[in-house]
């Protein structure tokens, strides 16, 4: 369960060309009490100092509701959705405005992209998203991202930061991912109740028991530290490393990205990349459409392992492009089976659907060499 490695302090070898750093809302809001200034200026100084050196940073912020909630003079983060999404409203002013002025005293110029669920799980829209970040980075302007929870709803929300940042890492293809919180690292147990606590150094995000010790979120943000092993997973999945660490350590990011031990380092290797990406298609909620397939190609893709080709697959549902997640389903129980990106567009699915490969040429009219409908690595199946 434990790596000999999990305690070692060693320094850390990075080859770093694309950084994403996210910081949480307890350390931006000094624990609610307005936007700490202070400290944002200071994580910019360092986040110029790696932008002009030549490296392409993107940085991850909350804070936007908790502003919001001081600005407005309240207690404590409203539970209403239409004051959370005021509060984002209010907020996000101050936020983007600090971010922009800290960053342009060292000549960054930077610029704010706000998302939503729907922006990353719409396949059009994310290719639109990827290809405006690609524009900044290429112009070494530094994309400010943040949650739109102004008109995020409760069933589109990412939940947290944590999950955008590591979305955002696998996008644009980030050679490391920081998230900056108010702990030191990952502990073997809860550092504030129990004294003989470890740091955990450096272990495999897939690490399953990772999720048994992690803790809950403050008062002020959504996330805590099982948010962070998750966002992690979904990192790795890109093959982004990702380095949970505490914000409030003097030159936090400059010693991070210069390989020394701070915080914890949670690893990723090719097995797990599509161990991640397994279980991101099985947590997908929303399903662009729907392949019925037949009970050999349910017995070939949930007892075999192998990937579904288009002579099992006997109707097809919905209107998705290649690359889309869709459900698929066993035409004779109605039963959800896997989920998985599909090879085709709904159109292209639809003529080949019930064919051999070897007619694919003759049916599309060129040389084609996709021959499965969704290859096995990009399936997560549902039932046994």
């Amino acid at each position: 369960m434990e790596s000999d490695k999990r305690f070692d302090n060693a320094s850390r070898e990075f080859k770093l060309r694309r950084v994403i750093i996210k910081i949480g809302s307890s350390l931006l809001t000094n624990n609610g009490k307005g936007l700490d200034r202070t400290a944002i200026y200071e994580w910019a100084k360092q986040i110029a100092s790696l932008h002009n050196q030549g490296m392409e940073v993107l940085l991850v912020s909350s804070g936007a509701v908790a502003e919001g909630v001081v600005r407005m003079g309240l207690d404590e983060r409203p539970k209403k959705l239409k004051e959370l999404q005021a509060c984002a409203a209010i907020g996000q002013m101050g936020l983007i405005e600090t971010w922009w002025s800290a960053l342009i005293q060292s000549g960054v110029q930077s610029s704010q992209i706000l998302l939503t669920h729907e922006d990353l799980s719409n396949r059009e829209r994310y290719l639109n998203t990827a290809s405006a970040l690609m524009q900044l980075i290429d112009w070494r302007v530094l994309p400010v991202i943040n949650e739109n929870d102004t008109i995020s709803m409760d069933a589109i929300k990412f939940g947290d930061n944590d999950t955008l940042g590591a979305m955002a890492a696998a996008m644009v293809k980030a050679d490391l991912y920081i998230i900056l919180t108010d702990q030191e690292g990952i502990f073997t147990d809860n550092p504030r109740n129990n004294p003989e606590a470890k740091l955990i150094h450096q272990e495999r995000a897939m690490a399953d028991y990772l999720f048994d010790i992690a803790g809950d979120g403050g008062k002020l943000g959504r996330g805590g530290m099982v948010t962070k092993v998750r966002a992690a997973r979904l990192a790795a999945m890109g093959g982004c490393p990702t380095v949970v660490a505490n914000g409030s350590i003097d030159n936090v990011i400059t010693r991070v990205v210069s390989g020394e031990a701070v915080g914890t380092l949670l690893t990723t290797n090719q097995e797990d990349k599509i161990i991640a990406k397994k279980q991101w298609l099985a947590a997908h909620l929303r399903m662009a459409g729907t392949l019925m397939i037949d009970k050999g190609a349910v017995n070939a893709i949930v007892n075999r392992n192998k990937s579904l080709l288009p002579v099992g697959v006997v109707e097809i549902q919905g209107d998705f492009d290649k690359g889309d997640v869709v459900a698929i389903v066993d035409q004779d129980s109605g039963e959800r089976v896997a989920v998985g990106q599909v090879n085709f567009a709904a159109a292209e699915a639809k003529r080949v659907a019930r064919e051999r490969t070897e007619d694919f040429d003759k049916i599309l009219g060129e040389t084609e060499e996709r021959v499965v409908m969704v290859h096995r690595d990009d399936m997560a199946i549902l039932s046994n």
